[in-house]
Formats: structure tokens, C-alpha cells, sequence
């Protein structure tokens, strides 16, 4: 658990950063040190004094999945929270689009690095969040979140093409190689890599999710990825999304 700064430091401030709570937990009797993900300074640690009080005007304001401004202070590697605001204008989430949000946040927690900006992240986050409160098909919205996430964080490769930049045909079959990319798929490679057609890679590149075996085999891949790049460790949101719909 990060430690909370002894002093704030008042000559680093700053003011209304538009923001998401990702992840909050107790710190002393009556604080929170909330983890959230700004758009100019990515993922920030905050202590949030005196959020756990009864009537502080934090409590209702420092939700998860709604927009907020946040003002703070310091340098350390926990900031001051100096001021917090919702802004409104999206729908709450609830049912499996709740918990498709806590696993899209947990994913935010793992892959981004504190203080290291994604401006398109940031936007796309709240993109995804519109999406999923107005009931489109979570599996759609899961995977083009889990493409951007990887391409912003350095990841990602192009779908449409393969390491040796032949162009991808719908008719073909590959497996994706996740330090080099697209390869055609032949007896050599992983057992472990998923195979894909051509066609799921292509429908991937453009966003499209609309055929059944896309959806399979790009849920196949993303699953791959996303164990690979995390070293192993388990998601837990995942797991939940798995046991419930398979998603």
C-alpha cells in the first residue's frame, strides 16, 4: 500500500483535471487514498482527507465510473486531494455493465504506470463507459477497450498486416506472436497461441464484431494477451466476467 505524503508540497498544484476514481481503500480512521485516471497526468494516487466521515461532502462524490474534476497538491508518490467535483452527463452503471466496468478499471490499475499520460486512453475510457451504459453487447465493447489499452501502452500491433508485411486474407489462418505480431499459423509455433483466420483479424483492425467466430477467437486472443503481457497474474474481474456470461 502506497503511504500518504507526511506534508503537502505547495508548490505543485493542480486544478480541475478531468478524472475517473479507478480504486479507492481506507487509510487511517477517517481518509481514502483513491487511485484515478486523469486525461494529462494519468493514473495519480490521491489521499482523499476525511472522505470516510459521516457527513464529509467527499462520500458522495468520489464514485467510481462517473466523471469528476480533481484538483490536488504535492510531489510525493501520494498527492493531497485539494478539491473534487462531479460532473455529471452519463448513466450509472449497473447489472453486467458494472461489472464490465470494474474489470475494464482493474485492467487501467495493471497495465498503466503512475504518472505516465494516454490523452486517447483517457477518452476512449469514457467512450467505453457510454457504451456500456447504454446496454451495447459487452463483449464488443470489452474487446475494442482491451485493442486500445494495448496499442497505448505500447502492445498492440497491426492486425492487418504480418511481421514479414504480407497483408492479412480473410481466408487465411495465423496466430499472433506477442513480441513480433500477425504469423501464418504453421505446426512450428506455441500450442498455447491461438489460431485465427484472417478474418477475425481483419474484422479486429476495424472494430467490427458483428461475425460469431470473430467474437470467439478474438476473446481467445485477448485472453492469450493479456495473461502474456501480465506475467501470469489473474485478473480477478475477469474470472467473475468468465464464471457469469463468458465474456
Amino acid at each position: 500500500m502506497p503511504r500518504a505524503p507526511r506534508s503537502a508540497t505547495p508548490d505543485y498544484r493542480v486544478a480541475e483535471q478531468p478524472a475517473f476514481v479507478l480504486h479507492s481503500y481506507p487509510w487511517r480512521e477517517t481518509s481514502l487514498i483513491i487511485d484515478v485516471l486523469t486525461r494529462d497526468h494519468g493514473r495519480v494516487a490521491l489521499v482523499a482527507k476525511g472522505a470516510k466521515r459521516p457527513h464529509s461532502a467527499l462520500r458522495g462524490v468520489l464514485q467510481t465510473f462517473q466523471p469528476l474534476t480533481l484538483s490536488w497538491t504535492g510531489k510525493g508518490e501520494v498527492r493531497t486531494l485539494t478539491g473534487a467535483e462531479w460532473v455529471g452527463g452519463m448513466l450509472p452503471l449497473a447489472g453486467d455493465a458494472l461489472l464490465c466496468g470494474f474489470y475494464v478499471n482493474e485492467l487501467l490499475v495493471k497495465f498503466c504506470a503512475r504518472e505516465d499520460p494516454h490523452p486517447p486512453l483517457f477518452r476512449h475510457y469514457v467512450v467505453t463507459m457510454t457504451r456500456l451504459a447504454h446496454d451495447e453487447p459487452p463483449v464488443q465493447v470489452l474487446r475494442s477497450f482491451e485493442r486500445v489499452l494495448l496499442r497505448e501502452t505500447g502492445y498492440a500491433l497491426a492486425l492487418n498486416r504480418t511481421v514479414s508485411r504480407q497483408a492479412v486474407v480473410a481466408e487465411g489462418r495465423y496466430v499472433f506472436d506477442p513480441e513480433r505480431g500477425v504469423r501464418e499459423a504453421s505446426d512450428e509455433w506455441p500450442a498455447q497461441w491461438p489460431v485465427l483466420s484472417g478474418q477475425t483479424l481483419l474484422d479486429m483492425e476495424e472494430d467490427d464484431y458483428h461475425r460469431p467466430q470473430t467474437v470467439t477467437q478474438s476473446k481467445a486472443l485477448m485472453r492469450f494477451l493479456l495473461h502474456t503481457y501480465l506475467g501470469g497474474t489473474p485478473l480477478a474481474t475477469r474470472q467473475i466476467l468468465i464464471d457469469l456470461q463468458n465474456l
